[in-house]
Parts: structure tokens; sequence; C-alpha cells
């Protein structure tokens, strides 16, 4: 088992393809956190899908796509907390309005570049991490080390905001700031992550972890910690599946992820479908 281990890094793609595994796995189940706490699910799917047209025109013009994807997560949350507060549509309206808009024109776009140059920008959607290059490894460290920082720095507003922004906001916290820079945070995590398991289900390594790790620990900070050990195993795990098995590597990687949440639902021991729910209150079992 050890030698099936260690042969596939013996080449250059597995190894770049371990280091994106290891820091999307961490990137995403820590602010996916957040997410799944604040109940903010379909936000997470709606930023995902909307980095398409961003990524299709930074490639039309020659720019970096990292960066056009990133504009266009940001004007998606601009343009759901414009319709947000400026009509009567609910937040998870505006977020369904925008998220197809979005991801309509960036199919439609991708499938006009593919027309004219003859390439297949498919693995965004679904990922490729086993084709990972050097440069996308690189600025993935770079996003991973800015969002890990800022979350750092501003765990305990964010906390306070994530647990109770009218009271984050009675205490003086510019919680309009921090929304905005959570948004931010998740634009870059969902970048990061476009080549590992692509802008489709990324969706699923950002809430999935944390939900597994929600059914078994309590605090914000044990979530962070164990859902990134449950990230960070899925990817690798998946990154694996994909290399022996053949099979495209974000759904085998969601797919391991999802295997250890059931797992979870089934069999933690104090939420477990399976594990009976025996409560002693005032010497009486209930």
């Amino acid at each position: 088992m050890f030698e099936a281990l260690i042969e596939p890094l013996q080449y250059g793609f597995m190894q770049r393809s371990l280091v994106i595994a290891i820091l999307v796995g961490l990137l995403c189940a820590v602010v996916g956190s957040y997410l799944m706490v604040q109940r903010l699910a379909l936000l997470g799917d709606a930023i995902s899908h909307s980095v398409l047209p961003g990524l299709a025109i930074a490639f039309m013009i020659g720019a970096n796509i990292f960066v056009g994807a990133f504009i266009a997560g940001v004007l998606s949350t601009i343009a759901i907390a414009w319709i947000k507060t400026r009509s009567p549509i609910k937040e998870d309206a505006a977020m369904g309005i925008v998220f197809s808009a979005f991801f309509a024109l960036g199919v439609t776009l991708i499938t006009i570049v593919q027309k004219d140059n003859k390439i297949d920008l498919n693995h965004f959607l679904f990922g490729n991490i086993l084709g990972v290059t050097v440069d996308e490894v690189r600025d993935t460290a770079i996003i991973a080390t800015i969002v890990l920082i800022v979350v750092f720095l501003l765990y305990k507003e964010l906390l306070f905001y994530t647990f109770d922004p009218l009271g984050a906001q009675a205490a003086g916290l510019p919680v309009n700031k921090l929304n905005f820079g959570l948004m931010l945070l998740i634009s870059l995590t969902i970048v990061a992550s476009m080549k590992a398991v692509g802008v489709i289900l990324v969706l699923s390594l950002l809430i999935t972890p944390g939900a597994t790790a929600y059914l078994l620990v309590k605090r914000l900070h044990q979530v962070m910690i164990l859902g990134a050990g449950i990230g960070v195993f899925s990817s690798i795990s998946g990154m694996y599946l994909s290399y022996f098995y053949n099979l495209p590597s974000g759904p085998a990687i969601v797919l391991v992820v999802s295997g250890l949440f059931l797992l979870a639902l089934l069999f933690s021991p104090k939420h477990g479908i399976l594990i009976p729910n025996v409560e002693v209150y005032k010497g009486r079992v209930k």
C-alpha cells in the first residue's frame, strides 16, 4: 500500500496536484464554515456559477483568468446586494436571478470561445486537478495565504457578526464591510478552487466538510479545524482515485467528501441517525 501511495508522487503533475488538493481542501473548509453557519449555501452557489463569464472574457482578451473570475464574482455579489436593497425582491430570489443570468452568460461565452479557438474549457466547470500548472499552483497558494491571513486577523469580528449580526452592529462593528469582505473571501476561495473541482462542484467542497464537522463538534473554530482536515483528506483521496481509476478529479473529490458526510450523519455520537439518542434528565431517561 505504501508503494501505491508513493508511486504517483514520482510524477511532477501529481506533486502539483497534491499541493493544490491540500490548499483547496483547507481553504474551502475554513471559509465555507461561515457560509454554513449563516445558512448562506445558496450564496456560495450563486458566486461559484457567476465567475464563468469573467473567466471566459479574461481568456478572450488574454488576461489572467483568475483575475477575470474574481472580478465577475465580486460583480455578482454587488448585483445581489443592489437588487436586494433597491427592490422588494428577497435575497434568495436575487441570488437565483443573478446566478442564472451570470451562468447562462458564462456558458454562452465559453461556447463561443471554444468554437473560435478549438480548445476545451470544460475543466473549469468540472475540475481537473491532475492538469494544474506551476503558475496555477503559485496563484492558488497566493490566494489561499491571503484568505487565511484575513480570516485569522478578523476571526473574532467575523465570529460575532456570523452568530449575531444585530449585536455586532449595536457594538459598533462595520457589519456592511464585514459582510462584503466575507463575500470577497468566498469569491477568492471559489477562484482558487476552479481547477481542482470546477465551479459547478465547488459548493460541495465549501459546505460539506464544515457540515460534516458540525455534526461532530460544537464550536466554530473546531468546525473549521476538523472541516479543514476532512477537506484535505477528501481532496487527496479524490486525487488518488482519479489517478488510479481514471475518474474525473472534481467529481471524485466530491464523492469522497459526500461519503464522509453520510457516515457522520448516520454514526455521529450526538446527531447520528443510527445512534440511539438517549437523554438523562432529572434521573429519568427520555
